[in-house]
Order: structure tokens, then C-alpha cells, then sequence
């Protein structure tokens, strides 16, 4: 299927021009200056155009005669020694069908015999290679970079297929660990419970570092420490997923460990899920994501006024900004090779300066073929709430009394993957969602 990735690719380019586009592969990390090696991972747009996932490795496509260069590490005996099988040029070939296969000391013969006018790169440090090996290549890096860009947004039937069985692991994971959830346990058996559904379906690579967060930690948007404890009457939130053929899940899961809602948290939580199925039935070609975000942080401050949590004007919430307290990240992403896939920001769109939606991932209207993430959450964060109490413009939309037994509540988040169709849109998530189905689950 790569090779329609690469013709995707080609077609953007001009058929006449005497160009090469150039993309290094990922090598073998170590942790300092040791000899333990990282879990290999292919540099993503290497992976999309070739498939390759294997370290050292380098490609040209010729942009006029629309043909892939493979450049692959020679490996000695005593390679074979210490990490097995070396690969015969004619078992990568069969592999990986390039047009043409080279050892990657030949590069630079390769490059010269081709002859380009310019050689398209990904960054100054791709550049500098190749200025290095001859200072007088022409080489530029800013096209290649808008055009798989382009490339990776728009999803292929069979991309959609790898994210659609990523998430079908990933719902397996996460009822798992939903059933599996008790007061008592620490984070890092949660995790570990999750890991395991995973990697017994052979998805061995998490997306990115998992969050399994017992009570106040759910409040931390990026933590990944796994060190508690969950106590009983505490919300649990899991935001984890794996990768299949490099293709991310991403989903975020809350729910009491005890497996009952108390009253305030079914409160909350309801608040964040009716923000969330309003996204998604809202969701379409033409929408835009800021529109979306906007949409859920109304309807969340709404929900926390009916709660008597926040006080006033729903309009003047908004416009002063009071949800950014406790919505303070963007509402999605685009996913796909990376968790926080490419493309987010077209070129001339900035980021809205404004309190949470300054940090909204992706400002574009939505096309079919894009997948994204729309997660909602409302968090009491107490760097963000004992400020606001003592600020004469924020303080008069706040219940201090009731707000302040709640800065160890922690923070809810509720996560689905969608597809943009034609019509309307696929959720590729089938988790418990509600409270009803949630304590039924856990119960």
C-alpha cells in the first residue's frame, strides 16, 4: 500500500522537473551514553512512504521518471553476531519493492549520476547532511514538507483500516481495565492491565506515554508517573492507546474506582459527555475545530452553573474566558502516524490567542478523510483556581465555598476517535461512555 502513499506524494509535483525528494529513516537511540537501546520506532514520514521499519535506512523518489531509491546499511559478520539475521539486498527488494536498491555508502553516487536540478528534504539537519556529502546540491526544505503533509491529513481506505484495528484493540484494553478497576490498586497495575490487552494482540508500541491517574492526578494534564494509589470514592482517568503498523489509537476513559458515581461526580461527568456526543453529532465536512471547542466549553459551563459550581451570564462566561479555568487544553487533533498527527495549522492560520484554545491542536475546517480526536475534559486545577479567586474580573463567576472542597477532585476527560466521511463521520470508539452503561460495566 505504500507505494500509493509515494504516488500520492508524486502527484503533487511537477512531472517535468529533474528534482529528487530525500527522507532519512530513524536509527537505534540509546539512553546516554550507554549501550541500552530504545524500542526502535521508524521516523513517520519514512514509514508512510516505504513501509520500512528498520533503522539506517534512506530513500529517493525521482521525481521525473517516478522512481524509488532504497538505500539500506551494509551489515558485517559481525553485526550477525550480535543482533541475527544481516538481509540480503535481494530479501529487501522482495520486501519493500523499491525500483532500485542501493547500500547507503552509495548515496552519494546515486545523487550525482541522477543529477537533480534541487533535492526536496524535511529540515536544516536532512539538508546539512547532504550539503555536507557536496556542497554544491541544491537542496530546499519547505516544499516536501507542505506536500506530505497534504499527503498524511487526507487518509487512505487502507489507513483508515489500520486506525480502524488500532482502536479496535484499544476498546478491548479499556474495558478491560474498566472491569478490572478497584479501589486499592495503584496506577502502574492499571497500566499494566492495559499493556497487556495490547501487547497479547500484538501491538507492542504505545502511541505515546499513557496517563492512568487516581484522583487529584487526573487534574494533571500530561502526567505519567503511575506511582499511586487509587482510593475508594476517587475518579479514575486512563488517556492511552498503541500503535498498529504505526497507526495510533487515542482514547481517555474516566470512572469511579469503586465503580459508583457520587452525585457531584456524575455532575461533572455528565457535563463533559454531553459536550462530547454534541461534538461529535455536530461533526462534518466544513465544520471548523474552533467552533467545536467553543461549542463544548458552553455547554460544559453550563453544565458546572446547573451544578452551581460557576454563577452568571452563560454568554458572559464565555467572553471573559472563565471555562479556560477549567477546560485549559484544545478540544482535539488530528491522529494517524502520530498521536498529534500533522497538518493541524494550514500555512497563514495561527494559533487564536486566547486562554484554552490557544492550545487547540488543529485550526482547520473538516474535510472526509481526516481523522481526529475530540476530547473535552473539566479539571480543578488548583494553579489555576486559587488565582481566580483572588481576581476581581474572575472571582464573581466562581462558588468559592463549594469550589475550594474540590481542588483534590482531580479532573474528568472523556475521549473518541473519529473518521470525517462524506456525510457526516465513523467513531471508531466503543468504550462505556455513560454513567448508566459505565457502573453497569464496572459492576
Amino acid at each position: 500500500m505504500h507505494h500509493l502513499h509515494r504516488e500520492k506524494l508524486l502527484s503533487l509535483f511537477d512531472d517535468n522537473q529533474n528534482g529528487l525528494v530525500y527522507v532519512q529513516g530513524a536509527n537505534v537511540l540509546h539512553r546516554y551514553a550507554t549501550d541500552y537501546e530504545y524500542p526502535f520506532r521508524q521516523e513517520s514520514n519514512f514509514l508512510y512512504l516505504t513501509g520500512v521499519n528498520e533503522p539506517e535506512s534512506e530513500l529517493l523518489l525521482d521525481l521525473k521518471k517516478e522512481e524509488y531509491h532504497l538505500f539500506v546499511p551494509k551489515r558485517d559478520a559481525n553485526y550477525a553476531v550480535w543482533h541475527g539475521y544481516v538481509k540480503s539486498m535481494e530479501s529487501y527488494k522482495e520486501q519493500y519493492k523499491p525500483d532500485h536498491i542501493h547500500y547507503a555508502n552509495e548515496l552519494l553516487d546515486v545523487i550525482r549520476n541522477l543529477n537533480p536540478e534541487t533535492i526536496y528534504c524535511l529540515n536544516d539537519e536532512q539538508a546539512e547532511f547532504l550539503e555536507d556529502l557536496d556542497g554544491d546540491l541544491k537542496v530546499e526544505t519547505e516544499t516536501l514538507v507542505d506536500a506530505i503533509t497534504y499527503c498524511r491529513l487526507m487518509k487512505t481506505d487502507w489507513e483508515l483500516d489500520q486506525l480502524r484495528h488500532a482502536c479496535k484493540i484499544n476498546n478491548e484494553a479499556h474495558i478491560s481495565l474498566m472491569k478490572a478497576m478497584k479501589a486499592g490498586m495503584f496506577e502502574y497495575e492499571a497500566k499494566a492491565i492495559f499493556d497487556a490487552v495490547q501487547m497479547k494482540h500484538g501491538l507492542l508500541q504505545d502511541a505515546y506515554n499513557g496517563i492512568f491517574a487516581a484522583g487529584k492526578n487526573g487534574a494533571i494534564l500530561h502526567y505519567v508517573q503511575s506511582e499511586s494509589q487509587v482510593k475508594d470514592g476517587e475518579l479514575f482517568l486512563t488517556d492511552a492507546g498503541f500503535e498498529f503498523n504505526g497507526y495510533a489509537s487515542d482514547y481517555t476513559r474516566t470512572y469511579p474506582a469503586n465503580g459508583k458515581f457520587t452525585s457531584l461526580q456524575a455532575g461533572v461527568y455528565e457535563a463533559v459527555v454531553n459536550a462530547l456526543d454534541t461534538c461529535i453529532a455536530d461533526t462534518k465536512p466544513g465544520v471548523e475545530m474552533e467552533n467545536l471547542h467553543l461549542n463544548a466549553a458552553r455547554i460544559m459551563m453550563q453544565g458546572l452553573k446547573d451544578m452551581d459550581l460557576v454563577k452568571g451570564d452563560l454568554d458572559e462566561i464565555m467572553d471573559k474566558n472563565i471555562f479556560a479555568l477549567f477546560f485549559p487544553h484544545g478540544l482535539g487533533h488530528f491522529l494517524g502516524l502520530d498521536t498529534h498527527d500533522v497538518g493541524g495549522y494550514p500555512k497563514g492560520v495561527e494559533r487564536i490567542d486566547r486562554p484554552g484554545i490557544q492550545y487547540l491542536r488543529a485550526r482547520r475546517d473538516l474535510q472526509p478523510g481526516m481523522v481526529i480526536t475530540i476530547e473535552p475534559g473539566l479539571y480543578f486545577i488548583p494553579a489555576l483556581l486559587l488565582p481566580a479567586f483572588e481576581d476581581a474580573e474572575k472571582a464573581p463567576f466562581l462558588n468559592k465555598s463549594k469550589l475550594e472542597g474540590m481542588l483534590d477532585f482531580g479532573g474528568i476527560r472523556v475521549e473518541d476517535n473519529i473518521a470525517i466521511t462524506e456525510d457526516g463521520y465513523e467513531n471508531f470508539t466503543d468504550v462505556p461512555k455513560s454513567v448508566a452503561d459505565i457502573e453497569k460495566a464496572m459492576n
